[in-house]
């Protein structure tokens, strides 16, 4: 029985808008932290080896609220371009520097080969709710920091979408203004908050397109490990937990075999009602716990529908640090 509610949108409508991958293909790609203790690293390295055969589009590593994970960001992003043949994207926020300091990291991701950048304002360093105050000197926002990495040089730069709008917003409308704000100062894509009902995404993608706004907007797709600590963080990001994923989930606190089947489950059927309405691009946020975890975008199908897509070389771009 399909747990979630119907989508009041057509199959038509969400595949001609959203339309950017092949037809009949999946364009997938992954979000990982940077490893803070060798066995994190070690999990880490086992997750990038089980996770290569699924040929993600790119892998994204994040970065610390603070600007704190840094270094550790820096050096994981440039082992992956190195060791494997992914493609990495580095996350780059506008916390806790100036706006030197982050072009600085931009032009040395640059000069290591790494062309795609996740711009985001970040968190602030108490973490999600706490008061956001822009860094003296910095870019005081994510459209800001869009607009300065294209100053920097062609970056493939992505960015965040929220389909049940970000907690500090004033409202939706202005939340979908500072999206298109972002798009227009230059990023090629937004990848959204998690969320777990697929009518919430369908019903903003209805109103991405309403207001103009043609760039891909990918669905973020959270493997839940842990239900309670993943209630506690959708609290804290305004993403709702509906009634029947927290039945699913009743009484598998201390069952964490039945608690990985039914999280593999749930996911797997969300990406299912998003690909029956089109959807054709997801990216995987899993907990660091599971890194590891393939078996949602396998039975989406994304093993054996995805081309292996070649990376640019270093200095394949005409437009390089500094040139505008």
């Amino acid at each position: 029985m399909n747990a979630y509610p119907p989508p009041r949108v057509s199959v038509a409508s969400a595949t001609e808008r959203q339309g950017s991958a092949r037809e009949g293909a999946l364009d997938i790609s992954f979000e990982f932290f940077p490893p803070k203790t060798p066995d994190a690293e070690r999990r880490l390295w086992q997750a990038i080896t089980a996770l290569a055969p699924l040929r993600p589009r790119f892998v994204s590593v994040t970065y610390g609220a603070d600007g704190g994970t840094r270094e550790r960001t820096h050096a994981t992003v440039v082992r992956i371009l190195r060791d494997t043949e992914l493609t990495p994207a580095a996350h780059l926020t506008c916390v806790g520097a100036t706006r030197d300091e982050i072009d600085a990291i931009a032009h040395r991701y640059w000069q290591a080969g790494v062309r795609h950048i996740v711009a985001l304002r970040g968190d602030p360093p108490g973490g999600v709710g706490a008061r956001y105050e822009p860094h003296p000197g910095g870019y005081a926002y994510a459209a800001d920091l869009v607009a300065g990495l294209r100053r920097v040089a062609d970056f493939e730069i992505s960015v965040a979408a929220f389909p049940e709008v970000h907690p500090e917003a004033a409202s939706a409308e202005a939340d979908l203004d500072n999206l298109k704000r972002k798009l227009d100062a230059g990023a090629r894509r937004a990848i959204t908050q998690f969320f777990f009902d697929p009518a919430v995404y369908l019903r903003f993608l209805e109103r991405v397109r309403a207001a103009g706004i043609t760039a891909p907007i990918v669905p973020g797709i959270f493997l839940i490990s842990n239900f309670r600590r993943t209630v506690e963080f959708a609290r804290k990001c305004n993403a709702t937990i509906p009634d029947w994923l927290t039945r699913m989930f009743a009484g598998l606190d201390d069952d964490p075999a039945n608690r990985a089947l039914v999280a593999a489950a749930a996911a797997a059927e969300q990406c299912r009602i998003l690909q029956a309405h089109g959807v054709r691009e997801f990216h995987f946020y899993p907990e660091p716990r599971r890194v590891d975890d393939g078996r949602v975008p396998h039975a989406a199908g994304a093993g054996t529908s995805v081309g292996r897509r070649g990376r640019r070389k270093h200095g394949d771009t005409a437009r390089g640090p500094g040139l505008t």
